[in-house]
């Protein structure tokens, strides 16, 4: 092979690199500015339209890549627990005793609110006419109790004050998206002080006196 062929392979590569380096800047780009425009004017008034204008795209650019705005919505959604940094919770949870777990939990709640509430309640607001999205949102809830409930059965019998269903009522019903921003938001709590709060009342509602550390 001559050493102007091997050169062309070398730049057919980088080239290909190069295309799939700027797909994804696309992608992102289109995420977004659909965020933005989901939030600041609500779901059924943004149309896929509005967000290919302020993207820079076309339309069928969109189309393309999310398939059609349910679809742009459900890839926010898929990205939340990217945000929050689910595999730092995972290793957190394999090294520590259930109250230190249970701190770990709530900071990753926090982090998941922070980074990521307005897109959780995007998907809640519009799943009220969007199937997609409601199934979307009630998978999330689904998959947050079922790691709760592997943790809650991982500790020693007697570790819980209550039992496991009732343990993951408490705590679904503390850790909220609504608990967060009314706290931050109304309270003008700041994110440290919920996710501190949550450490310290979880313990106290879900371990006995004697609990576990």
């Amino acid at each position: 092979m001559s050493e102007d062929s091997g050169s062309g392979g070398e730049r057919r590569r980088y080239e290909s690199l190069r295309r799939a380096a700027q797909a994804q800047e696309t992608r992102a780009e289109i995420a977004r500015t659909a965020r933005e425009l989901f939030v600041a004017h609500g779901w059924a008034a943004t149309t896929v339209r509005d967000v290919a204008r302020e993207a820079g795209v076309s339309v069928p650019t969109i189309y393309a890549t999310y398939r059609n705005k349910t679809g742009l919505a459900l890839a926010l959604a898929d990205a939340a627990d990217l945000a929050a940094d689910l595999p730092r919770l995972v290793e957190e949870l394999a090294v520590a005793g259930p109250r230190d777990q249970l701190a770990a939990m709530a900071a990753y709640d926090r982090r998941l609110y922070e980074r990521a509430g307005d897109v959780i309640q995007l998907v809640r607001d519009a799943g009220r006419t969007e199937p997609d999205l409601a199934n979307t949102y009630a998978d999330g809830r689904r998959r947050a109790d079922e790691a709760r409930h592997q943790v809650f059965t991982s500790w020693p019998p007697g570790t819980l004050r209550v039992d496991v269903p009732q343990a993951l009522d408490i705590y679904a019903a503390l850790c909220t998206i609504d608990v967060y921003n009314t706290l931050t938001i109304e309270r003008a709590w700041s994110p440290d002080q919920v996710q501190t709060w949550w450490a310290e009342t979880l313990p106290q509602l879900l371990l006995p006196p004697s609990g576990l550390d």
